[in-house]
């Protein structure tokens, strides 16, 4: 690690949640004449690879810079007054438990504009594409770096549009019913989630997430922290996705562009499970602590339906699309964070953190892949895949193959890759919940989410079995293209990064155990 100024800190932090915004100001200007290239397409998507690097450049450098050594003190913080009137102020921060986040998100943004610049999406002029694309980011990293309410609810807010006009101008078939599905549910749960953070506001007399996080609810009734936990909680859950509040999820997926699948499931989501650990377990303790039984039923209905919605969609004759199945299988790993979120422990809550960055790994790389074996294909239909047509990958495309499988048995938690340890520590903080919430409740849940272990390997490997496998390519037949540079390029930093979260998982839980002790134990520095 190396030395950096607080200053300098403070100022990487800002820089990664305005470069993106005015990043996005500047796409939408004529290119000047000596950045224009072969075509102005082309410069604006060089733009957006320009930007998204520089923002992943000063998120490794903040990275750097962070004392790894006290990973539970907020640092790199502004704070300063915004709305006077209202006490809403401009409050920044990263700890063990954002930065994970940030560097994700910047890294996943980056990857996409690369993967963009080689392939254009299908649609309008690329203009309004990457500067969509840059918003999202602004909003997304702002989202976890903000230690403000209202903040956090704007920047909450700021990704709906990018992601509306993403599936609607760029998606596929069914795009713009799926997208307008996607704003709705979001506003709707929104909605009254601000009414939530409002509530907490005037209670307690302060929005600043790291005061009401040091209070930890002795400011707070416990009547109105249940009240404000529900409240919240349906906003946060909404965008998770939990059960039954994830059917805009499927439609979605299906309809995104590849690039807005990835940053769709390997981002998004995590805003809302991040904010289940930012905001409702050390602002509304009690709440959180009524509530938290219902939470984990509800999250291992939705690892066992999950589960079960992808071994129907992956059953020969059932006509499953492979993107859908892979936003169903979000459901259900989802679901083992928000179990880990709901047994209030620090191994559990370990798990959860874990688990969301294991999961923006996993499946964006599996989004990556799915959208590059339907661009060959034409379609992600299963039967189709699968039909003796000699789709088989393994012999038509045998790089694509590997990976597709690679990230197959990592989704389903195969020991030594990322998405092992997330759901065995949330498994072991259902085992032994926090003190006052019923262990039988929580051991049943636990075999419950066990149970979706297997069953998760099971539709997964079906998936291999079927899109990967088969006889040789009928002679006559031409093989696909194979994975090409930019492809490689694209995914292998996703690959490298599951294998390194799976065999040495202590340097993430070195960064998040710290912080979730701190924060559960009554707020942050």
């Amino acid at each position: 690690m190396i030395d950096i100024s607080e200053s300098v800190m403070q100022f990487l932090l800002a820089f990664l949640v305005a470069a993106p915004l005015l990043g996005a100001a500047a796409a939408l200007l004529p290119a000047p004449p000596g950045l224009r290239g072969r075509s102005p397409e082309q410069a604006v998507l060089r733009h957006g690879v320009t930007v998204t690097g520089a923002v992943l450049l000063a998120a490794i450098v903040l990275t750097l810079g962070f004392d790894h050594d006290h990973p539970a003190t907020m640092q790199a913080t502004t704070d300063i007054s915004w709305i006077h009137a209202l006490g809403v102020r401009i409050h920044l921060g990263v700890d063990g438990i954002s930065l994970p986040l940030l560097l994700l998100t910047a890294l996943l943004t980056f990857l996409c504009a690369l993967y963009s610049y080689f392939k254009p999406p299908a649609g309008p002029a690329p203009k309004a594409f990457v500067a969509l694309l840059l918003v999202l980011e602004s909003g997304t990293l702002a989202a976890f770096a903000v230690l403000d309410l209202v903040l956090f609810f704007l920047a909450f807010e700021m990704v709906l549009i990018p992601m509306y006009f993403l599936i609607a101008r760029w998606g596929g078939e069914g795009r713009r019913p799926a997208a307008w599905k996607f704003v709705l549910y979001t506003l709707l749960g929104s909605v009254v989630m601000l009414l939530g953070l409002l509530l907490i506001g005037v209670k307690a007399g302060t929005f600043d997430m790291v005061a009401l996080a040091t209070d930890n609810g002795r400011g707070l009734t416990a009547s109105v922290q249940l009240i404000a936990v529900l409240a919240i909680g349906l906003g946060l859950a909404v965008k998770t996705p939990m059960w039954p509040l994830h059917s805009w999820l499927p439609d979605a997926h299906t309809a995104a562009p590849t690039v807005g699948s990835v940053l769709l499931a390997g981002v998004l989501l995590k805003m809302g499970t991040y904010g289940f650990v930012r905001i409702v377990l050390p602002i509304a303790p009690d709440g959180m602590h009524t509530l938290a039984p219902y939470l984990a039923a509800l999250a291992v209905a939705g690892i066992l339906y999950g589960s079960l919605a992808c071994l129907a969609l992956a059953r020969p004759g059932a006509k499953g699309d492979l993107k859908r199945l892979i936003a169903y299988s979000s459901v259900g790993h989802m679901g083992f964070v928000l179990l880990g979120i709901a047994t209030m422990t620090p191994t559990g809550v370990n798990g959860a953190l874990f688990a969301n960055i294991a999961h923006g790994l996993i499946t964006g790389l599996l989004f990556f892949l799915v959208g590059a074996v339907k661009d060959r294909y034409g379609t992600a239909d299963l039967d189709t895949l699968a039909g003796a047509t000699g789709a088989a990958l393994y012999g038509r495309a045998p790089r694509l193959g590997a990976l597709l499988s690679f990230a197959a048995v990592a989704s389903l938690g195969l020991p030594g890759l990322a998405g092992f340890w997330g759901e065995m520590l949330a498994l072991f903080g259902a085992f032994e919940p926090a003190e006052g919430l019923s262990r039988p409740a929580f051991l049943t849940f636990m075999a419950i989410g066990a149970f979706g272990t297997l069953l998760t390997a099971a539709y997964l490997l079906v998936v291999v079995r079927r899109v990967c496998m088969g006889g040789p390519r009928p002679a006559g037949e031409p093989a696909l293209a194979d994975v090409q540079g930019y492809e490689a390029a694209a995914w292998t930093p996703l690959v490298a990064l599951t294998v390194l979260a799976g065999l040495w998982p202590a340097v993430l839980l070195g960064l998040t155990d710290p912080a979730v002790q701190q924060l559960l134990a009554g707020g942050t520095q």
